[in-house]
């Protein structure tokens, strides 16, 4: 297999069986009708030792929180409130008991702040690297759920939140490690990719708009969520470099890095998405009112589905680059 995507569209259901189903494979989740005001959100990801974290990067505490959050931050892209998760590990030898305990406490401290309930899951052993499955399950109102398909041209591209953070922090875990000695400011980068936060407020409020808005998470970075609402909506996205949000902590870095780290990093689970020119300064104001970032960097086109970069005026192609498991790697 040398592409995930690809494998993926390949085994997508031609057609659903259930009539309850209101959205299916392609979205950050799924979505189906739950009771007579609410739909259900179910999304579910996996983390594996070696692939997606290394304990010289991130504590067993660290990893737990990290799995959940990744889910959260599914259901944040979809508008949805979370409410269940489930947890399937698969543990290999070198793992203790009281590191495992650390794990789901992890989960368990954000768990608590959503008010999220664990409901079930599965423990079996494994022989060599460590496997966490987290399933997450939300509500959102009915017929309010933001899907990646609504992006037109004329819209307004955004995101929520400063991005690159997430890579940068990573760059500096394998530069010094777990038990590094860090600044002040690469501490915060640091953070950024050991306990993201997902934007599960950000979510609401635009779930709750009544505004058109196509929305996505960023983990696999800028240009491949950009390129999943473009595909998705039909149309060309234009990313404007200049207006890329970039920590201060990342000054250090030159900036053609700072924006391929921005692009290309991943893990920052911040939300981008669409929404149309008219309605942005009204957004703006909501966000700035509950003192969170709102942030215009990019437009929409018509054309063939694209994504470019503007920078000083000039217009580069971005091909689909995100972190795809199935590449052949140098």
């Amino acid at each position: 297999m040398e592409d995930e995507f690809a494998f993926i569209s390949n085994i997508t259901p031609k057609r659903s069986y259930q009539k309850t189903l209101v959205r299916g494979i392609g979205d950050d989740a799924a979505v189906y009708s739950g009771t007579q005001n609410m739909d259900e959100v179910v999304c579910v990801d996996t983390m594996v030792e070696g692939v997606h974290f290394r304990r010289d990067t991130l504590s067993p505490f660290q990893i737990g929180k990290k799995g959940l959050a990744i889910n959260i931050s599914d259901l944040a892209a979809m508008g949805a409130v979370p409410t269940y998760y489930l947890v399937s590990i698969a543990v290999p030898a070198a793992w203790t008991e009281g590191e495992l305990t650390d794990l789901y406490k992890g989960m368990d401290e954000l768990a608590k702040k959503y008010q999220m309930d664990l409901i079930g899951g599965d423990t079996v052993s494994t022989k060599d690297a460590l496997v966490l499955t987290v399933t997450a399950i939300g509500i959102v109102e009915k017929g309010r759920a933001r899907f990646r398909d609504q992006a037109r041209a004329g819209d307004r591209l955004f995101v929520t939140g400063y991005v690159g953070s997430s890579a940068a922090g990573l760059d500096l875990l394998f530069e010094k490690s777990l038990d590094g000695v860090f600044t002040e400011q690469e501490q915060s980068l640091v953070k950024a990719h050991q306990e993201p936060k997902p934007h599960i407020e950000e979510g609401r409020l635009l779930a709750t708009s009544s505004k058109r808005i196509a929305l996505n998470d960023v983990s696999d970075g800028v240009a491949s969520e950009a390129h999943e609402l473009a595909e998705s909506s039909g149309v060309r996205i234009v990313i404007e470099a200049g207006a890329l949000p970039i920590h201060e902590a990342m000054e250090k870095y030159s900036r053609q890095r700072q924006i391929d780290l921005a692009l290309f990093g991943g893990e920052d689970f911040v939300l981008i998405g669409t929404a149309q020119e008219e309605d942005v300064k009204q957004l703006q104001v909501i966000f700035h009112k509950k003192g969170l970032r709102f942030q215009v960097i990019g437009f929409v086109e018509e054309g063939e589905p694209s994504v470019w970069l503007k920078e000083e005026g000039q217009l580069k192609k971005i091909e689909k680059h995100g972190y795809n498991h199935f590449q052949k790697r140098g």
